[in-house]
């Protein structure tokens, strides 16, 4: 174990994380110069499209110095706050990492985050400058805020460009250096920490895990410490950066496991592999993935719907980290109300069940989970504004709220101050980060962050503030639900939860909109947005008109009148009678909120 080194690369998106792991397999003939690409790393399409990482890949690199043949077993991990428990859990398994900061953009709000996790867990920290050939560098400013975040001379903080390959030799000597060999195992009982998983058609379900003690070979006998499923391990391997077969996995080895399970549920991230029967307690930092925003997703043809159930369990074997269940709108049929980690992940969900299922999708505007005490005592858990109880009905309502972190310059400050009041945040601490640049920690309710914060925050700051959010515990919400009537009919999947400061300006914008695209009826249509307890906004949309009198060419007027009364008999019947077929691009339109 002494010439083996686990390190791990921390970086918000886009600062060249991926692109400095491709030099590294290049540097170490982990990879042939003539099969190299871009991104090697990022083995899904919609990764290398967009620049991102979603799924965390490991490599193991071997490497030559001084007379030394060195194990690097680097592990990618993803760069967005959606994903920081699976970085957590990757951050687990490695004693070192590469702190690795853009100097065309200077140190993000993401990566103090992240920076903090591996710092708690003691991880030794090397500080590196990418894209330092970039005209746009500011390596020294760069170096300076490094250096006063890690307490260290700016000296000492690494210059690279994974570009052109410049200082990416000394930053990999830096790793051997600095970071430690994996520690002795405690005992000879097997215990390994899975940070990912995939499934594959054949193979079943395959684990990524680090093996903190013991061995695994194939064949071996193994459980899952928090689902105590059992299995056989099929095959043992490490990744090169393809999966390798090997004889064993040793402590302190960075590998895979092909268990043969097909079904979903049983592999989770940081869970514990250990031997069966058990010998040895799970590691600890183990937790369940909480869904942080629920959407419901139809099919545009409800002929897709066993597609549509068909590919989410596909997804779900390799992703755990979202759920579903089934259930039925009026409007849109059947389809299913998904649990995701945050915005991008359920942007990533819809786009891979596009691309890889070729499914039409329809999305309901996302929402989260609300606790809530109704007058009869009982608490519930609403996680759909149309379960929301009435307004009547409710004693409290308590909602999720985030600590978010803004790293902003100092002359836009002002403008994301009132950001942050006009989404009820609450700014508690504002710090200067360096020169020019601010840091202010603000608290503010989760559903105010889906309420385009992200976007305002970017164009108010030109593009340069960042945004990272911690989850909080729950607090009072001052909310309310919204309903929209059309001809005095409840539209559920209208239904919307709103601050109740601003039920009245919602409340019209909702009925404005729909008045604009609703085609009109036979009959004079009333669509009315309603909210604590009464009626806020009204608008009528006039029928449609048959000039019923068209054919007469004289006669007395008593004549025409008899037929108008004819036709507001039958108008006033319809109404009575009748309900409003809302079309499907309008419910659609109101839905996407286009």
């Amino acid at each position: 174990m002494e010439q083996t080194r686990n390190f791990s690369i921390i970086a918000h998106i886009d600062h060249g994380k991926s692109t400095l792991a491709d030099r590294f397999l290049e540097l170490t003939g982990t990879i042939e110069k003539r099969k190299m690409r871009e991104q090697v790393l990022d083995s899904m399409e919609l990764e290398r499209e967009r620049g991102i990482t979603i799924k965390m890949q490991p490599v193991a690199m071997h490497w030559r110095r001084q007379e030394k043949e060195y194990r690097l077993n680097l592990i990618d991990t993803p760069g967005h706050i959606d994903f920081s428990y699976e970085v957590s859990r990757a951050l687990s398994a490695v004693e070192g990492a590469i702190l690795l900061v853009d100097a065309t953009q200077g140190v993000q709000a993401q990566t103090l985050t992240t920076l903090s996790a591996a710092q708690e867990l003691g991880l030794t920290i090397i500080p590196a400058v990418s894209k330092i050939d970039s005209p746009l560098a500011r390596v020294r400013e760069v170096k300076e805020e490094l250096g006063k975040l890690l307490d260290i001379d700016p000296q000492d903080v690494y210059g690279c460009s994974g570009r052109t390959g410049e200082g990416v030799e000394k930053l990999l000597e830096a790793v051997i250096e600095k970071i430690p060999p994996p520690r002795a195992a405690q005992s000879a009982t097997t215990q390994g920490l899975i940070f990912d998983f995939q499934y594959s058609d054949h193979q079943g379900v395959i684990v990524y895990l680090r093996l903190f003690g013991g061995s695994i070979r194939k064949g071996s006998k193994l459980q899952f410490a928090a689902s105590e499923r059992t299995f056989t391990a099929l095959e043992v391997g490490v990744f090169s950066p393809a999966p390798k077969p090997i004889e064993a996995l040793d402590a302190g080895s960075i590998g895979y496991i092909v268990t043969g399970i097909k079904e979903s549920g049983f592999a989770r991230v940081g869970d514990t592999v250990r031997s069966f029967p058990p010998k040895a307690p799970a590691l600890p930092g183990y937790a369940e993935p909480k869904p942080v925003v629920w959407a419901s997703l139809y099919p545009e043809s409800q002929d897709d719907f066993p597609k549509l159930r068909s590919a989410l369990g596909r997804l779900r074997l390799s992703d755990a980290a979202f759920s579903f269940e089934e259930e039925s709108s009026g409007m849109l049929g059947r389809g299913f109300r998904c649990g995701f980690l945050g915005m991008l992940h359920l942007e990533i969900i819809a786009e891979r069940l596009r691309r890889e299922f070729s499914l039409a999708l329809v999305i309901t505007t996302p929402t989260i989970t609300y606790e809530v005490e109704t007058k009869d005592g009982k608490h519930h858990s609403i996680f759909s504004p149309s379960l929301f109880p009435e307004y009547g009905d409710i004693v409290k309502v308590w909602e999720p709220y985030v600590e978010a972190r803004i790293v902003v310059p100092s002359e836009r400050l002002g403008s994301v101050t009132q950001v942050l009041f006009e989404h009820e945040g609450v700014v508690e601490v504002t710090e200067i980060f360096s020169e020019g640049r601010m840091i202010v920690h603000a608290a503010m309710p989760l559903r105010e962050l889906m309420r385009n914060f992200f976007d305002k925050i970017k164009t108010v700051s030109s593009g340069y503030a960042s945004v990272s959010y911690e989850m909080r515990d729950l607090k009072e919400a001052d909310v309310a639900r919204l309903d929209v009537l059309v001809a005095e009919e409840l539209i559920p999947a209208f239904s919307r939860i709103v601050a109740k400061h601003r039920a009245y300006e919602e409340a019209q914008s909702a009925v404005e909109k729909l008045y604009t695209i609703l085609p009109r009826q036979q009959f004079a249509t009333k669509i009315q947005g309603a909210a604590l307890g009464r009626i806020l906004s009204s608008r009528t949309l006039p029928a449609l008109r048959k000039d019923v009198t068209g054919y007469l060419y004289g006669g007395d007027y008593t004549r025409k009148m008899k037929l108008w009364e004819k036709q507001k008999r039958g108008k006033k019947k319809l109404k009575e009678r009748g309900r409003v077929n809302i079309p499907e691009e309008v419910f659609m339109k109101m839905v996407k909120g286009e």
